[in-house]
């Protein structure tokens, strides 16, 4: 058998919260190319394959990376979060309901990449304003929209978060009775200094 001039290497990603093997790998592969072309996970593109475009953004330990410049093996113990990983229950995220909502999704080339930043964003900021929205987009390239539907997601789903949290606010505090109008029956006081 010819011998090839890389050790494969073995390892274990901690992707989406299950572990999955890696066997046979060579070391200098990208996490982008394992998590497409080994594990299947197809969520996160290759844009550019330079880290500049946004296509392959994951998070790696609760930090936003773009995965074709990361190797593969030293996210070996971290805890990698894609896109796939955004869903609970087999629902979209709220984030991914907003972006399809206000058309932010064209070609779809782009959008993993971009809900991946914005779940970022709003990990760290639960209501930036657009300017800080719009910061934290500037290293997603779209080709096909724009970026006016993912600005007014990102207000959807603030505005929908704030909401959730006022209700659920309301609904955990009782509303508290006036003073005398509880259901223990209160005793006149006496004025003999208890003697009676």
């Amino acid at each position: 058998a010819p011998r090839s001039e890389h050790t494969p290497a073995s390892y274990v990603l901690r992707v989406n919260g299950a572990d999955r093997p890696v066997t046979d790998a060579w070391i200098g592969e990208s996490l982008l190319y394992v998590l497409r072309e080994r594990l299947g996970l197809a969520g996160a593109k290759d844009g550019c394959s330079q880290g500049e475009c946004g296509a392959c953004n994951v998070q790696v330990d609760g930090r936003l990376v773009a995965s074709c410049l990361v190797p593969a093996a030293t996210a070996a113990g971290s805890e990698v979060r894609t896109v796939e990983g955004l869903a609970t229950d087999d629902e979209p995220s709220d984030v991914q309901r907003a972006l399809a909502k206000c058309g932010a999704v064209q070609c779809g080339f782009c959008i993993p990449g971009m809900a991946m930043t914005v779940h970022d964003l709003l990990e760290g900021n639960h209501a930036p304003t657009e300017l800080e929205t719009r910061q934290a987009l500037c290293g997603n390239l779209c080709r096909c929209s724009g970026y006016r539907g993912v600005l007014d997601a990102v207000a959807e789903v603030v505005a929908g978060r704030e909401a959730a949290a006022a209700g659920a606010e309301e609904a955990r505090i009782p509303r508290q009775a006036p003073p005398g109008a509880g259901s223990v029956q209160q005793q006149p006081q006496q004025r003999d200094g208890g003697m009676a």
